[in-house]
């Protein structure tokens, strides 16, 4: 049985309503001048962000080719992508998983080793090893076009056939990018191979920030060994730079469907063996258009993306940020 509010606590309701507002104006009203300064960047992330997001949420709910009238289905985008895509389910799904989960930890436990290494060396050379892996990460498209593909050529002059047929391991030449067997392993290799990005640099520059007393004070208290430092002294204090390291590895691992593409030369992989949640969302917003169906996959993607990240607050943000 619903209970009716009496007129006293509906006005006074009103009233704390009305006196927040009050305040919040008054606040905005205060702190005009700053608001002047941050007006730039909160104008560009609503029209970048903000707007591309809640239009791809929307289209979610629509049948849309691009060029008619939008048509309001409600759920039917979501319910059709988790029990009659089959691709989505049997392919997409699995190897962004499976690639996420290989790419993503393996990616960024190497870069942090890497960083770790780099920062034990003399000064005077740092930089140097610093560049040689950052330099991947730089080249991005040419790398894989001008390594990779030459060194997985289907042919005898592949850097890889040549050396395999040299050593009499094989026989004939394999077509490597176009085995359905080989080719998510490739990719998981080259992605681990441009892994070293602004992630890796974080890592690098957070280590020399780490105050030298403390790995001092550790020994005192009981520190044996380089390993123990690293758990007890340097993460703890660099978590900032591995919060941000993880974002960026999280980010940049759920949008690596394009290395498939790269090395294939196909927007489809045979038998859709290097087929990512980045694949299937191209697949229905550029080649079938159907801009709806592609949306409801993309906001998919979007929790996926934010579920991560916060298990990434979770292991280095503070409390303050939880």
């Amino acid at each position: 049985m619903k209970t009716e509010l009496s007129p006293s606590i509906r006005t006074s309701r009103a009233q704390t309503i009305g006196l927040r507002w009050s305040r919040f104006w008054a606040e905005i009203r205060r702190d005009a001048f700053c608001y002047l300064f941050i007006a730039p960047f909160l104008l560009c992330f609503t029209v970048f962000i903000v707007v591309p997001v809640v239009m791809a949420a929307t289209l979610g709910f629509t049948s849309y080719d691009g060029f008619g009238k939008l048509h309001f289905i409600g759920f039917s985008n979501y319910i059709e992508l988790f029990t009659q895509d089959i691709i989505f389910l049997t392919k997409a799904l699995p190897n962004t998983f499976l690639f996420a989960l290989i790419v993503g930890p393996g990616g960024y436990m190497l870069a942090f080793l890497f960083a770790w290494l780099i920062h034990q060396l003399p000064i005077r050379i740092r930089d140097y090893y610093t560049l040689a892996f950052y330099a991947p990460s730089m080249a991005g498209a040419v790398a894989l076009s001008v390594v990779w593909i030459a060194a997985f050529s289907g042919d005898r002059v592949g850097y890889v056939n040549h050396f395999l047929l040299q050593m009499g391991w094989i026989d004939s030449p394999i077509i490597w990018l176009q085995d359905p067997k080989y080719l998510m392993k490739i990719m998981i290799l080259v992605s681990l191979w441009i892994s070293f990005s602004v992630g890796f640099l974080a890592m690098l520059a957070g280590l020399q920030t780490v105050n030298r007393e403390l790995y001092e004070a550790g020994r005192i208290d009981g520190i044996s060994n380089r390993l123990q430092e690293v758990f007890y002294i340097t993460i703890p204090s660099m978590k900032p730079q591995m919060l941000f390291s993880a974002v960026m590895t999280i980010v940049s691992t759920l949008k690596a469907g394009s290395i498939s593409t790269q090395l294939t030369g196909a927007a489809i992989t045979p038998q859709y063996a290097g087929h990512l949640i980045i694949n299937h969302i191209d697949d229905y917003a550029f080649i079938r258009f159907e801009l709806g169906y592609a949306s409801s996959i993309s906001v998919m993607l979007l929790l996926v993306s934010y579920f991560a990240m916060r298990f990434a607050y979770r292991l280095f943000g503070s409390k303050e940020e939880l």
